[in-house]
């Protein structure tokens, strides 16, 4: 129970921080940080305890895992760090354009 208190506290201090930081480099992190929150819960909901690692052991007969859950996470890893990866460098490339990376700045200078 304190656990998932604590994934959801993660989750929503993500949250809090891509709506209410200026910045966009901070918003960024906040959305890493939303996102490592959302596994982890979904890493915490999946940990049970008794189930075994879906590598066969032929001789023993034991319970496993379900693989499937564990690859939609993997992938969502890979997702979030190449998502991450390409809004970085959206905001390299908006950054030489802008002296600071405020998004109030930036709107106001991108308005005709």
């Amino acid at each position: 129970m304190i656990l998932e208190a604590c994934v959801l506290g993660v989750i929503l201090l993500g949250f809090s921080g891509l709506v209410w930081q200026p910045s966009l480099l901070l918003k960024i992190i906040a959305l890493d940080v939303m996102s490592t929150g959302v596994i982890g819960y979904f890493v915490l909901i999946a940990a049970r305890t008794g189930v075994f690692t879906p590598i066969l052991f032929p001789t023993q007969s034991v319970t496993y895992a379900d693989p499937v859950p564990q690859a939609v996470i993997l992938t969502a890893i890979v997702i979030g760090l190449s998502t991450q990866a390409l809004m970085l460098v959206g905001a390299m490339k908006l950054s030489k354009n802008n002296p600071t990376l405020e998004l109030d700045e930036i709107e106001r200078n991108y308005l005709p």
